[in-house]
């Protein structure tokens, strides 16, 4: 069966609430994603049947350790990771990116080179540009090309040397929607003795993560993305977390993955990040048949889970196909990302524009006057809008559909948009 957006939408609330008597629609997805029942249920039970700290000697605090434990089995799942000692459970992906910085940097000598795009969300480029600045370490770009929205995978081979030892790279862009050749990327930084660590959290609500097929060292995604609450959730290779130093009090667990999960954790956003997968094994065994594909490192849960987001990924493309088509439509406007629909498979549905001339502010404005909710300025992607020259113009405007989204919203946001340009 594929997806069925009638059974699908019942189960988020906040798609049934409505402003002056108009319906929202959300369009701000990239951003953060709206929550199913499935999430909010988990969350609630946590905070009624087991508001402890763990690892103690009572019922709450037993309740409360063996749900943290299923959060962390869950997103072994969701990523096909070997163990959940490989699971890293933070406040964001930020703060994450930030802990591995500090853990990190006693591998590297001064003069050693690290590679960042210039396709990142911040949080994947400062933390690694000030590590590099704190070691001496020598920074280098890897550029994409402004006419295909690609990167340039070939530049590698310059930018590749013996003193090589580490790589940032997004699996999917936040503001141009283009999902990268991460497989091939880590295997060339591999082969040249370098990690890498790969954000993946534009790319987590719309398609499967298998860190053994990517052959990357640390991977990040964050589960407001993909349907749940405000956490991070990192993976990384349990023999690389084992000789890495965690900045931890005395106090703390030295044992996987606790030693890097610093301070006290939350029990309510661990227990919502559960309920996300189980949302998404939920698509996949009751929507996703046809998108299973056996394989016999994964367990059912991730066959269930991964089934799911493919679901999900074949229905988004029905819309970002409807919005690319119209917005490509309307004179002057450039859609900043592929627009080819043969090479559709190469791009999450985060679709944005800008016209001379158009201040993105104005167009979010009113968009939101239509109870059409949507994202304008940088997105916390600078390099990418100065690349693009946009940094000075007010950066672009971003919309986000995902699997609970309708054809008819992105036929009334066309309007809408429509109706902007020809008022602007």
């Amino acid at each position: 069966m594929s997806l069925n957006i009638d059974h699908i939408r019942p189960l988020f609330p906040a798609l049934d609430v409505h402003d002056h008597g108009r319906r929202r629609t959300y369009l701000d997805n990239p951003a953060g994603t709206q929550v199913p029942r499935q999430v909010i249920d988990r969350m609630l039970h946590a905070l009624v049947h087991c508001n402890a700290n763990m690892g103690g000697n009572f019922t709450t605090t037993r309740e409360a350790t063996a749900l943290v434990d299923s959060a962390h089995a869950a997103m072994a799942d969701f990523y096909n990771a070997n163990s959940a000692r490989e699971i890293v459970f933070g406040p964001n992906s930020t703060s994450l990116a930030f802990v591995i910085t500090r853990s990190i940097a006693h591998l590297f000598n001064e003069g050693d080179e690290i590679i960042v795009t210039r396709m990142e969300h911040d949080a994947n480029a400062s933390p690694w540009r000030i590590l590099a600045e704190e070691r001496g370490l020598v920074l280098k770009r890897l550029d994409f090309d402004r006419s295909n929205y690609q990167l340039n995978v070939e530049q590698l081979d310059e930018l590749i040397t013996d003193r090589t030892r580490f790589a940032a790279i997004n699996y999917a862009s936040n503001l141009l929607g283009t999902i990268n050749d991460v497989k091939g990327i880590c295997s060339r930084i591999r082969a040249a003795g370098g990690l890498t660590y790969i954000d993946a959290v534009q790319y987590a609500p719309h398609g499967p993560i298998d860190v053994q097929e990517l052959g990357c060292d640390f991977l990040v995604s964050s589960a407001y993305k993909f349907y749940g609450p405000h956490q991070g959730v990192l993976w990384a290779r349990e023999e690389l977390l084992e000789k890495l130093h965690p900045y931890k009090l005395r106090v703390s667990s030295n044992e996987l993955p606790g030693r890097f999960e610093t301070g006290t954790q939350s029990l309510e956003g661990q227990a919502g990040t559960l309920g996300a997968v189980d949302y998404l094994e939920w698509v996949g065994q009751t929507m996703g048949t046809e998108f299973k594909i056996a394989n016999p490192s994964h367990t059912e849960r991730t066959s269930n889970v991964h089934a799911g987001l493919r679901a999900m990924a074949s229905y988004e493309e029905t819309l970002s196909t409807r919005l690319i088509e119209g917005l490509v439509g309307f004179d002057d406007v450039i859609v900043h990302g592929i627009t080819d629909p043969a090479q559709y498979s190469k791009r999450v549905p985060t679709v944005s524009i800008s016209k001379p001339g158009m201040r993105p502010a104005d167009m979010a404005t009113a968009l939101d006057d239509k109870g059409i909710f949507v994202w304008d300025g940088h997105s916390y992607a600078l390099d990418v809008v100065e690349w693009l020259g946009l940094a000075d113009k007010g950066g672009v405007v971003r919309f986000g559909p995902t699997h609970y989204n309708t054809i008819e919203e992105i036929d009334f946001t066309l309007e809408v948009v429509a109706d902007c340009l020809r008022r602007s």
